[in-house]
């Protein structure tokens, strides 16, 4: 069943998840109690956002595939370009606005649908055309506009401002919106977390087949496809949530190897640790998944060592986050086990302590711990006014400096990586060459690298395990092994998490 044949609901039919309109419904009625709160905000104030435009490639007249710009998605839900939408903050009232196509659509493009059809499609109060917006917010009689405008902390971006003819008529403000909006994207209701526990599990078995079919001899890029083709023919996934990462042998040290320079085309080799980190993304909800394991389905010693040691980072970091804990401090946890785990294995030696004084941890682990997950894969709310990231490395690269909340989602990534122009630093550096053992180094020099990257929503008193993979050496080795099917969701803390 089409999507258009249930009101109200988004799915893909099959096995697919149905999404209700009610989602994004409570997403503006929270929104709408957030912006109440403002201090010395106008009444009837309306909010006016832009959706994303059609885009086609370069000078060509072929399409781009169409993704819904994040914050619009988030209040209205709506799949189709070049919308707008408002709301009345002291009602509550929603209107959208849809094009009015010309009779050559219905040729090219499909039925052209009346009004009505969107305003039971996505439970809004009203439906207009995008032409007659200035004159229908005209008639609203607004004190102001509330317009988005407000930095993105990852990206550096400025977000796109709502912007239409006419606009000119009313009092704009595009400051007071994008604080309040971001804090309600932060803090996931049941209905979304619904949606990221169902991204989380079709890319958890997207992940699982490509453990059981993989063999010496593929191209990365085969892995890609296969990812792909599980989450879009079982998931109803069209989209993936980023660039996927398919990096095998020395490429798994390559952080964001697949790009267009390096597109997931190497041959991978019998002895190959692989890191593959991919998401699938439904309804423009997101999953950031990374399992790591060697490409003929056994550990060597070298590569169990690394790998336990990059789980055990992971266990002790989920089984510490809870509300309230520093972002930061789970990010130094992580740096601290690494380092005691490359002294137990030999590559370093000395005292651990002195170690994270010269930021060794980050020549391991370059990145940040983990970030906000959600409808965008680095999801907004990481830096609100007032926090600043700390200038260190590794932790000048973390995506969130703020204190952990129930119901937000994250992802925890640790990893340690032997990346050889950071190797070579080190090295060079009077603070920090002192602490290697250089004869055991030599042997991981194409090691590559592990990273373990596990989705969480967090709870009250601990977290809630969303992804749902092998993760012991054990579990791997069984499961690349036979195919042997059970739940992977491990036990920390004395808890399920």
């Amino acid at each position: 069943m089409a999507t258009s044949e249930i009101k109200g609901v988004f799915w893909m039919g099959k096995d697919t998840l149905r999404v209700s309109a009610a989602l994004f419904a409570q997403n503006r009625q929270r929104l709408c109690e957030g912006l109440r709160g403002v201090q010395d905000l106008q009444p009837r104030a309306i909010v006016v956002l832009q959706g994303g435009e059609q885009r086609q490639r370069y000078c060509t007249d072929t399409d781009e595939v169409f993704r819904q710009e994040s914050f619009f998605h988030w209040t209205f839900g709506v799949t189709e370009a070049d919308c707008y939408g408002a709301l009345e903050v002291d009602t509550g009232k929603s209107l959208l606005f849809v094009p009015k196509l010309p009779e050559s659509y219905a040729t090219w493009m499909g039925k052209i649908h009346p009004r009505e059809h969107f305003k039971e499609k996505y439970a809004v109060d009203e439906v207009h055309y995008t032409c007659d917006i200035a004159d229908v917010l005209t008639n609203l009689q607004p004190s102001v506009l509330l317009t988005l405008r407000g930095l993105n902390t990852d990206s550096g971006s400025v977000c796109r401002e709502a912007s239409f003819e006419g606009i000119s008529r009313f009092q704009v403000n595009n400051s007071l919106l994008h604080p309040v909006i971001v804090e309600c994207r932060l803090i996931k209701t049941d209905m979304e977390l619904e949606v990221l526990r169902y991204t989380n599990r079709i890319s958890s078995e997207a992940h699982k087949q490509i453990m059981k079919h993989i063999k010496p001899g593929q191209k990365e890029y085969e892995m890609e496809s296969l990812f792909q083709h599980y989450c879009y023919s079982r998931g109803g996934m069209r989209q993936t949530s980023y660039t996927c990462i398919c990096g095998s042998g020395n490429n798994s040290s390559i952080l964001h190897y697949g790009h267009a320079g390096a597109p997931n085309d190497k041959t991978i080799q019998g002895g190959d640790m692989c890191l593959f980190d991919m998401g699938g993304e439904y309804y423009c909800y997101s999953s950031d998944i990374t399992c790591s394991f060697p490409a003929n389905g056994k550990f060597s010693p070298d590569q169990k060592a690394i790998y336990e040691a990059v789980l055990r980072s992971s266990r002790m970091v989920l089984a510490a986050l809870r509300p309230g804990v520093k972002w930061t401090d789970m990010h130094r946890l992580a740096d601290r086990v690494h380092l005691e785990e490359l002294v137990k294995i030999g590559i370093l030696q000395g005292s651990v302590d002195d170690m994270l004084k010269v930021h060794l941890g980050a020549v391991f682990m370059p990145h940040g711990l983990g970030h906000l997950l959600g409808i965008d894969v680095h999801d907004v709310g990481g830096y609100p006014e007032g926090v600043e990231r700390v200038d260190e490395p590794g932790l000048k690269s973390l995506r969130m400096g703020r204190l952990v909340q129930e119901r937000m989602v994250l992802t925890v990534e640790p990893g340690i990586y032997f990346i050889n122009h950071l190797l070579d630093g080190a090295l060079a550096s009077p603070t920090q060459s002192s602490f290697f053992n250089n004869h055991v180094l030599a042997r991981f020099r194409n090691f590559g690298g592990v990273r373990i990257e596990d989705n969480v929503a967090v709870t009250a008193d601990g977290v809630e395990l969303l992804t749902c993979v092998p993760r012991t050496v054990e579990e791997i080795e069984a499961f690349m092994g036979d195919g042997h099917e059970k739940s992977f969701c491990p036990i920390v803390g004395g808890q399920k998490v």
